[in-house]
């Protein structure tokens, strides 16, 4: 049992980049206080830094986009797809060399891409949506960027769960919710033939789900939330994004030909069946897990730990130790 333990937690350890930053951090705290509204303040800052710091991919894969839609010119001797794409497989590139993303969480995020391409080949065929011309790295009507946005997704959910040491109760048999995210994955292509389900889908997710509670760590503090809620609330921001990324010029929906305008509520139930998608793929690296285990980025009584001068002592995320503490 220890043993595989300890496999867990090395899985869901930080990054070498992320345990500097949870140091200096937790240093922060130490001298602030760890009460009152000067505790309750940094504890929300670095919770809104540590959800920015797990969508660095998704930011990166937006700024691109925006980029060229600003600076790219018209008529350089690389297509506008291509640049994009080739930016993307650098951003994934950088991930690894600067210890942004792990080669374990590597394997899922392209799964995320390959699940999303075939997707897309699909739905340009369909006529859901469409992208410019031009440009050799496509497949179809599909540039290959199109992948790296749904490997955003992926990215995000595979760190979230890492920054956040995420722990479930009442989280449903895998078995169970990966027919679930099947039967989602299933619909997006089946609905063009036979009955929309999204509907009943959508029902079948706050059933199986419904009594599914997520807990969360800032610090020393667990929180908790309904994880349909927090499905919900990742299927909004991708929404959000997806209205930046089409003004961009990323892809465009039909009724956007004539002018851009926003992307109609109503996806909004399909980024959230997305999330259920996400969700499946990630327990592949991350099974889920109970929250009263000891967390994976808190250090157990006995371990070294970082000593401030006047201050109390400091963990250290494991797999690292300050040279202070040798």
């Amino acid at each position: 049992m220890k043993r595989q333990l300890r496999s867990r937690s090395a899985n869901r350890a930080l990054t070498s980049v992320e345990q500097r930053i949870e140091v200096a951090a937790q240093r922060v705290i130490a001298r602030t206080g760890n009460r009152g509204v000067g505790g309750f303040l940094v504890r929300f800052l670095v919770f809104g830094a540590k959800q920015a710091w797990a969508c660095i991919f998704g930011a990166a894969m937006l700024a691109i986009l925006l980029a060229a839609k600003l600076w790219y010119p018209d008529d350089a001797w690389l297509a506008r797809n291509d640049a994009i794409t080739l930016a993307a497989v650098a951003v994934q590139a950088l991930m690894i060399i600067f210890g942004l993303e792990t080669w374990r969480e590597l394997r899922v995020v392209m799964i995320f891409h390959l699940v999303g391409t075939a997707m897309e080949v699909f739905k340009t065929a369909v006529g859901s949506w469409l992208y410019t011309d031009g440009g050799w790295l496509h497949i179809a009507a599909v540039p290959l960027y199109s992948g790296f946005m749904y490997a955003a997704v992926g990215s995000y959910m595979v760190r979230v769960y890492r920054l956040f040491d995420l722990r479930f109760t009442r989280y449903p048999p895998l078995g169970l919710s990966a027919v679930v995210a099947a039967g989602c994955y299933v619909n997006f292509f089946t609905h063009h033939y036979i009955v929309d389900l999204r509907w009943l889908l959508i029902i079948a997710v706050l059933i199986v789900f419904g009594r599914s509670m997520m807990y969360f760590r800032v610090f020393d503090r667990q929180l908790r939330m309904p994880l349909v809620l927090a499905f919900g609330l990742v299927a909004m921001f991708i929404w959000f994004a997806e209205n930046i990324a089409t003004w961009a010029g990323a892809w465009f929906y039909p009724d956007q030909l004539d002018g851009w305008q926003l992307v109609a509520p109503t996806k909004l139930a399909a980024w959230f069946l997305l999330m259920i998608i996400s969700v499946v793929l990630v327990t592949w690296v991350y099974p889920p897990i109970p929250p009263d285990r000891q967390p994976d980025h808190l250090v157990p009584d006995g371990r070294p730990s970082i000593k401030l001068p006047g201050r109390r002592s400091l963990p250290v995320p494991p797999g690292r130790r300050d040279s202070r503490s040798r």
